[in-house]
């Protein structure tokens, strides 16, 4: 822990485990460290980041909640769920982290390491995942050191990361909420709160994940696919045979379970070279829809 404490405090980049995928972490308030994170990641800077806060309190001085905001963050923080809201005049989240917009994108990871860093650093982490811009996030302390390990001045290792896919972004602004980036936390866990939730439309940039090919192997990707083709590796999904090039996201059909496996067998996928990768079809409730959003911008199919 102290040698991640000491590289965020000398503005210098530090991996991080959290739930969901792990983090390439930085000092949100401090500009210069934040432009680190979008050299490193190759991301374009139209593209927000969300600053990661110890608690609730933390979160009530970056963004001003309303009551909608405030049950959510009750019902699911810590956990995978971003809120977007508007930033407050004094919000101390540098320009470059929030892409010049005048809203904010914060969240209260769970993972007890993460928490454990922030409330050691005692300010918001601007942390988003620990890959390249574009290429699968890494859900293993190995894949992000593959990734963007030589711009990190520190590493924490917190395991294998539960959730496996990024968080859900909601939009709590003026007029209806938004779901802007399906994620674990579901469509129905919100609406269940907070009424029904609008489609992102004009809202879409205020969330990162939202190019149209992200995600994304090196070989093409093919969706919905009954079996492979020669040369294809395979993501299945419930009953399958085995295959040298076969990786099952879950042999039971548990959502959960392929979202937790979905990055890694993406990439050990990727790792033999095929000439593309084929993935079963997933069921498009619950947590599948998130899975499918996932799997549609790695084929490059969403706009």
């Amino acid at each position: 822990m102290k040698p991640a404490l000491t590289a965020l405090r000398a503005g210098d980049l530090v991996i991080m485990p959290t739930e969901t995928v792990y983090g390439l972490a930085a000092d949100a308030r401090d500009a210069r460290a934040v432009a680190k994170i979008f050299a490193a990641k190759g991301r374009p800077r139209f593209n927000p980041l969300i600053a990661h806060v110890a608690d609730v309190s933390a979160a009530v001085a970056l963004a001003d909640m309303d009551s909608r905001a405030l049950r959510l963050a009750e019902a699911f923080w810590p956990g995978p769920l971003t809120l977007v809201a508007p930033a407050r005049p004094d919000c101390s989240v540098s320009d470059l982290a929030r892409a010049g917009l005048d809203t904010i994108a914060v969240r209260v990871p769970a993972h007890p390491l993460a928490l454990a860093l922030l409330r050691a650093f005692g300010g918001p982490l601007a942390a988003p995942s620990a890959n390249r811009s574009g290429r699968p996030s890494p859900t293993t302390l190995a894949a992000a050191l593959a990734e963007t390990g030589p711009y990190a001045a520190a590493a924490l290792d917190g395991g294998p990361c539960q959730v496996g896919l990024e968080s859900t972004v909601v939009s709590v602004l003026d007029g209806p909420p938004r779901l802007l980036r399906p994620g674990a936390v579901t469509r129905g866990q919100i609406e269940d709160l907070i009424g029904p939730l609008a489609e992102a439309e004009s809202d879409a940039r205020r969330s990162p994940g939202r190019l149209t090919r992200h995600y994304a192997p090196q070989a093409p990707v093919r969706l919905d696919a009954a079996a492979p083709r020669p040369g294809e590796a395979y993501l299945a999904f419930g009953p399958c045979p085995e295959g040298p090039a076969t990786f099952n996201l879950s042999a039971s059909g548990d959502l959960a379970e392929a979202a937790a496996n979905l990055f890694a067998f993406l990439r050990a996928a990727d790792a033999g070279s095929p000439v593309a990768i084929a993935v079963a079809p997933i069921p498009g409730t619950g947590l599948g829809e998130a899975i499918n959003d996932r799997l549609r911008r790695a084929a490059g199919w969403v706009g």
